[in-house]
């Protein structure tokens, strides 16, 4: 469904990404995890039109993506959401949710969208926090505001970056829930850049992993954790270890 191929990108005389592959299937949730600065979210930034690669190739149902704008390829079935969430200060949960179905395909008027974002907000357990100003909303439920906007876009690819940070262990286990569900009830395949290895091993079935800029790993959660590069580089050696 989507192909990264040998995809690599510089800014001045720092290589960031170095040929990068891989390929996410239909259905499929994905994790991408490394270090910092591993490249991550440049490659976010390439696949969601936001950075064009210098080399290499962004596929999604056999269609090229380089050289999109970011719109070109929301519309086309791809929605991201962001490290630092980013709602529109100036106005409700609703209003923020109705600006993202209008720019998709939900809706053919304010009203229209304003009712299909108030469906969304409660798909994400925000049932509670419908019309409400978005600063008096907790971490966490600005992070699930981030995620109905983006599935209020009705995609069939979702990037997520960094969803868990700053979420509470009861929060965590709330949206990997939520995520599942999302794939299981939607039929959305889920890319997701992720520190808290938790949060990975259980939800991802195939992980890729990055090292200043390259794939040195990838494979189901099982395989990656047993990784010795993976291990040395990123989890630490003593990863998994009982006590």
């Amino acid at each position: 469904m989507l192909r990264v191929e040998s995809v690599a990108k510089r800014f001045g005389g720092l290589v960031v990404l170095r040929s990068v592959s891989f390929q996410v299937g239909e259905g499929a949730i994905v994790g991408l995890i490394g270090p910092n600065g591993s490249g991550k979210t440049t490659l976010f930034n390439i696949i969601t039109g936001f950075h064009r690669p210098d080399a290499g190739e962004v596929e999604f149902m056999g269609r090229s993506l380089v050289g999109l704008a970011p719109f070109e390829i929301a519309q086309a079935g791809l929605a991201r959401t962001f490290q630092l969430v980013r709602p529109f200060a100036g106005l409700t949960t609703t209003d923020n949710v109705a600006a993202a179905v209008l720019y998709g395909r939900g809706a053919r008027d304010v009203r229209e969208a304003r009712g299909a974002a108030r469906g969304w907000l409660r798909y994400v357990g925000l049932e509670d926090a419908l019309d409400v100003p978005v600063g008096t909303l907790t971490l966490a439920d600005k992070k699930r505001l981030e995620l109905a906007r983006a599935l209020a876009t009705e995609p069939r690819v979702l990037l997520l970056d960094e969803v868990f940070a700053g979420l509470n262990p009861a929060e965590s286990e709330r949206a990997v829930a939520l995520i599942r569900r999302v794939r299981d009830d939607l039929g959305t395949t889920v890319l997701l850049v992720e520190h808290v290895m938790r949060v990975v091993m259980a939800l991802c079935e195939r992980v890729v992993v990055l090292a200043a800029g390259e794939v040195i790993a990838q494979g189901p959660p099982a395989a990656i954790q047993a990784d010795p590069q993976v291990r040395r580089i990123y989890l630490g050696e003593g990863y998994g270890a009982a006590g």
